[in-house]
């Protein structure tokens, strides 16, 4: 028997019936941890700061030691009041429903005259300072707390949890500060320094907390249309607590409600739901409710949807690339034997006529090919049911039928349909979705979600294989780029030095294959900037003038045999470098050497010029000049680069001066902000082509798309990029979320015709 105190009975902890926490709540208590830890990491720093100078500037000794005593305890404490806290708000979510933090027993208008007597003084300035932090908070981000709430109580329907139960709320934060703070070993003065400090230090650091709580929530799909706080008194649009009532939505009877026994009962729950039905109520007459003719049949939700699974497979039957409407697809659904039509209940209306209107957004998106509006149009009988059975659908953003709408719209953008017989994977996949959507869909929207994640798995292998194509592509082409600048510096460098000379055959020769090599070769490894390159240049200057010395001096013979051991040796260790063919390099010192003995004896003949004629040269020099004039505009190309000789499509597409480009700059700015990765559609005599900007070479300007299998299809230079574009020869595709834009456009209809 004395064992059993430590048996565990499972049966009597599972009667305690904690709440299970959905994967979001998890998720939010996870990350706010981390995120609570940073905001208390950041306020104990500021903390010992400031108590050190609220301690010298300290009015009396009494309040000095006060202020020390409360930073000598913070800073031995810090760590376990961290760990004190995070566990204490960890306790408001593992505890969801059942945790009451202490801050929010402590409200001292909740407290009696009789107990408040009882209470020790230091106590009660505990309570005063924990309440006024408290009400702090809930002034400071009250609407940022009540969207968190809202989003909570969203994810705990069956939970009523009031404002200081909700797992971030001031009450379970000050709660776990007050907490951390009863067991600081130092008197009430210093302590409510320590208080005070939250209060100061740590209150307004906590609007970002709030904001990355609901941007949590958000990205978990939860809410994430709600853009402000729910109005005081207005449920927020969450799916309803047990047993609560179904509410009728806005213009529609009770009466109407409840359709008939086995009717489905349904509300529009969600406050996207709410304000489209009422927008699609606009101007209507009458109270909107539906009414129905005498002997007209009418059709509760559950005979709708029985009706809607009896048609859902004949989209399979029709013919390639056929695109049906939903009304035309409803049209068996909504009529008798007699052949008269039913009528249905104004909800279900109302969802049809969205669902509808959803569709033929999409099915009239221009930026989807024929083919695949026709697979996914074969959807929206589908999608139909889900809208009248799932309540989350308007208002959930990652609502997993929505999400495999977006991933089908989003990977069929950039599709082009194959030659016959050519295989095509994109479109094999998106058929195996639409028919296991058509064949095996009832009523269990898990299916979506599985689908969702296979087609997300093939698109993920897909995307790398994509990117190893293009980054190969970005490679060659910015090794190509480089190449191209490398060659450039050379040219510009000998061109520069050569300028006005007159070099012998075997020089020129050298210069324009194996020291252009070089050169280059200085450039890609080290950079123009580089001492290597600037050696690299001065060698050159030293080359050409040791073959064409200028000017001739007295002084020149003597420099020229000082200076070409040198050269001679430099030259061949820089070739020796590039591993130039070792003959070769034999072969141009020797031609070299020749060279250098033909200057040695120009200098000889020319020494006795001077007695007869002081200034030999001043005459040729007038016609040389000129000679170099007419070259300069060619060895010293204009600002911006010289235009690659490889690449036809650059001829003339070099940037000019906004001035002279006639091209509005708006179009150039258009294209300076066109991203990586953005869709485009290109026009060129009647041939429409899809295509994307897989890179930006930014060393030569270039932009370079390619098409879905990461082949190149065109690239173009800034001002033909705008140029383009203001001819209608390109035309951006927007690659968003198509459900959203959807859903977008439909408020934007709604609310136009409504101002009408």
């Amino acid at each position: 028997m004395a064992q059993d105190n430590k048996v565990v009975r499972l049966d009597a902890q599972k009667s305690g019936g904690r709440f299970a926490l959905p994967h979001a709540l998890i998720r939010l208590r996870d990350v706010s941890g981390q995120s609570l830890k940073t905001v208390l990491a950041g306020f104990f720093d500021r903390a010992d700061d400031a108590l050190f100078e609220l301690a010298d500037k300290a009015g009396s000794d009494q309040d000095q030691t006060a202020y020390f005593d409360a930073m000598r305890e913070m800073r031995l404490r810090r760590k376990s009041m961290t760990v004190s806290i995070l566990q204490y708000v960890s306790r408001a979510f593992n505890d969801l429903g059942k945790f009451h933090p202490g801050g929010s027993s402590g409200n001292l208008d909740e407290v009696d005259q009789d107990s408040l007597t009882l209470l020790d003084h230091s106590e009660l300035e505990q309570r005063v300072a924990i309440e006024n932090l408290v009400n702090k908070l809930r002034n400071q981000y009250s609407d940022a707390m009540l969207m968190l709430n809202a989003r909570v109580g969203h994810l705990a329907p069956a939970l009523t949890l009031s404002d200081s139960q909700m797992p971030l709320s001031p009450e379970v934060i000050c709660g776990g500060v007050a907490e951390a703070c009863s067991d600081l070993d130092i008197d009430i003065r210093a302590k409510l320094v320590v208080l005070k400090l939250f209060d100061r230090l740590l209150a307004d650091k906590l609007g970002h907390f709030y904001h990355e709580a609901n941007r949590t929530l958000i990205a978990e799909g939860v809410l994430p249309d709600m853009k402000r706080p729910p109005v005081a008194g207005r449920t927020a649009p969450a799916t309803p607590r047990a047993g609560s009532p179904a509410r009728p939505a806005a213009g529609q009877s009770a009466d109407h409600q409840g359709q008939g026994a086995g009717a489905m009962p349904r509300e529009p729950s969600g406050e996207t739901f709410s304000e489209l039905s009422a927008l699609l109520h606009q101007g209507r007459s009458g109270d909107g409710s539906s009414s129905i003719a005498g002997g007209q049949i009418f059709l509760d939700t559950g005979t709708l949807m029985t009706r809607l699974s009896d048609v859902q497979g004949l989209p399979a039957q029709w013919g390639q690339g056929r695109v049906v409407s939903l009304t035309e697809q409803l049209e068996p659904v909504l009529k008798a034997d007699d052949g008269k039509v039913c009528a249905v209940g104004q909800v279900d209306s109302d969802v049809i006529n969205l669902v509808s209107m959803l569709f033929d957004f999409i099915l009239e998106d221009r930026q989807l090919h024929p083919v695949m509006k026709a697979l996914i149009g074969r959807l929206q009988i589908p999608v139909l049911k889900v809208a009248l059975s799932d309540k989350n659908f308007f208002n959930r953003g990652g609502h997993p039928v929505r999400k495999l709408l977006n991933e089908l719209a989003m990977s069929a953008i950039g599709w082009t349909e194959k030659k016959t017989g050519q295989r095509d994977p994109l479109r094999d996949q998106i058929e195996n979705v639409v028919d296991r959507v058509l064949n095996e869909f009832t009523d269990n929207v898990d299916l979506f979600s599985e689908l969702l994640s296979d087609f997300s798995h093939f698109m993920d292998l897909d995307r790398r294989r994509r990117e190893l194509v293009e980054q190969r592509l970005r490679d060659a082409e910015e090794g190509r780029a480089k190449q191209e600048r490398a060659a450039e510096f050379s040219r510009q460098l000998i061109d520069e030095v050569v300028a006005g000379r007159e070099l012998p055959e075997p020089v020129q020769a050298l210069l324009s294959e194996a020291w252009t090599k070089y050169l280059q070769w200085t450039v890609l490894r080290e950079g123009d900037n580089s001492q290597a390159w600037a050696r690299a240049g001065e060698l050159t200057r030293k080359l050409v003038w040791s073959v064409d010395p200028r000017p001739v001096t007295d002084s020149t013979r003597t420099e020229l045999l000082r200076a070409i051991p040198s050269i001679v040796d430099e030259l061949r260790r820089a070739l020796q470098e590039i591993s130039w063919d070792p003959f070769a390099t034999d072969a141009v010192i020797r031609d070299l050497e020749l060279v250098h003995v033909d200057v040695f004896q120009q200098l000889v003949t020319s020494r006795a010029e001077p007695v007869a004629q002081p200034e030999p040269k001043p005459a040729p020099e007038p016609p040389r000049a000129e000679a170099v004039a007419q070259t300069e505009p060619v060895a010293e190309p204009p600002q911006g680069g010289a235009v690659p000789e490889t690449v036809d499509v650059q001829v003339g597409q070099l940037d000019a001066p906004p001035g002279e480009s006639g091209l509005d700059p708006a179009w150039l700015d258009k294209a300076d902000k066109l991203r990586v990765g953005s869709w485009i559609e290109l026009n060129r005599e009647g041939v429409r082509t899809r295509c994307k900007l897989a890179a930006f070479i930014k060393a030569t300007g270039k932009y370079i798309f390619v098409n879905r299998s990461g082949a190149k299809v065109v690239e173009y230079q800034r001002e033909a990029l705008a140029a383009a574009m203001a001819n209608d020869e390109l035309t951006m595709l927007d690659d968003g979320l198509i459900f959203d834009r959807a859903l977008e456009s439909i408020i934007d209809n709604l609310r136009s015709s409504r101002k009408d």
